[in-house]
């Protein structure tokens, strides 16, 4: 059975704005995209930037590096200087606290 932690309050995180959280030995960052939260390895894989820094539309995450652009639902890129799939995290919401799934 999945375990989920506490990472924040729905409150924490605005609709557009996104957060960083640190859920064991991973980077995860956390983004409010009209009130449905998504999870998403926070290391760009294009050189290493940090996402939690990066700038939310919709559901695009473009890193602030670079430029890259990342769907925080799928994790795929959407176009260079980015490619592959990062790592996403099922996010849920327990009363006022925002929980993410553990990684495996």
């Amino acid at each position: 059975m999945p375990e989920f932690v506490k990472v924040a309050k729905v409150s924490d995180i605005p609709s557009g704005e996104v957060i960083g959280v640190n859920v064991g030995d991973r980077r995860i960052v956390i983004a409010n995209v009209d009130g449905k939260f998504y999870g998403i390895d926070a290391e760009c894989t294009h050189q290493g930037a940090p996402l939690d820094e990066g700038f939310l539309e919709k559901k695009v995450l473009t890193c602030p590096w670079h430029a890259g652009d990342w769907n925080v639902e799928t994790g795929e890129a959407q176009g260079l200087p980015v490619s592959g799939t990062l790592p996403t995290y099922k996010v849920r919401v327990t009363g006022d606290d925002l929980e993410v799934e553990t990684p495996l």
